[in-house]
């Protein structure tokens, strides 16, 4: 199997705070894999490396065998990127926006009218498609940053909480859709809070903590590492992350 991603001892500090220490992965290409942690523990940075937007200081990382920060413009052509909070230009339509983003990966006239109008009708934004941006709720905007990820075919799409504000029949929609692009060949690197949602669509997982990889496998690899095996992603998870019980805190707060 083709590697789509291959970090090896990655590292990025942020004046004191190291934010990726030491850390490798290796992605094949077709995996839906998710990226766990708790927040700080550098998914979002690990992310941003792979795209290209930070430079590590340290260590290695190859997209498909390219280097993202000495050919920037050909991984971004193989890249379908929705970061935590995507940022929109609000002076436009998400039409407008829609063609922007298709016309910067080149796909052509009658190509990107088609491939807009499915994904339009597909995600309930038919017959609002030429209102301005500013005025769409917050679900409605992630809906248009994730179909400008898809809108070029990527053969790897990057994706930090893309449920975000996202209503039932959406968030299925991108979960069913993953699964499908993954059978055909594309990688999808998935960041989520939401456990059981990384439990259902994930074929790898990988566990970070303070910058550092504590954890990588499927799911019944990680609960034998664990030594938890009859335990759910949740459980594994608060064990390798210096998590605890919460039924002392909730009674606290009840109080």
């Amino acid at each position: 199997m083709k590697v789509a991603v291959n970090a090896s001892s990655l590292t990025k500090n942020f004046g004191p705070v190291k934010a990726i220490s030491n850390l490798s992965i290796k992605i094949e290409e077709g995996q839906v894999y998710g990226l766990l942690g708790p927040n700080g523990s550098g998914k979002s940075t690990l992310m941003k490396i792979i795209v290209g937007l930070i430079r590590p200081d340290g260590g290695e990382i190859s997209i498909f065998g390219l280097r993202p920060y000495e050919r920037p413009l050909d991984v971004r052509r193989i890249i379908g990127y929705v970061p935590e909070n995507p940022r929109l230009y609000d002076f436009l339509t998400a039409r407008e926006y829609l063609e922007f983003v298709s016309d910067l990966y080149g796909l052509d006239k009658e190509g990107k009218r088609d491939r807009i109008g499915h994904f339009l009708d597909a995600f309930d934004l038919s017959g609002r498609e030429d209102e301005m941006l500013s005025g769409y709720s917050q679900g409605m905007r992630q809906k248009v940053a994730i179909i400008g990820s898809l809108l070029h075919r990527p053969r790897l799409l990057i994706m930090d909480e893309p449920l975000n504000g996202l209503d039932p029949r959406s968030a299925k929609i991108v979960k069913d859709l993953l699964n499908r692009l993954s059978r055909e060949g594309v990688t999808t690197i998935f960041s989520t809070h939401v456990l059981e949602i990384a439990q259902a669509i994930c074929n790898r997982i990988a566990i970070l903590y303070r910058g550092s990889l504590v954890s990588e496998g499927t799911m019944d690899e990680l609960k034998a590492r664990a030594g938890m095996k009859g335990s759910s992603l949740e459980d594994i998870f608060f064990m390798l992350t210096g998590g605890f019980d919460v039924r002392s805190v909730v009674e606290e707060l009840s109080r």
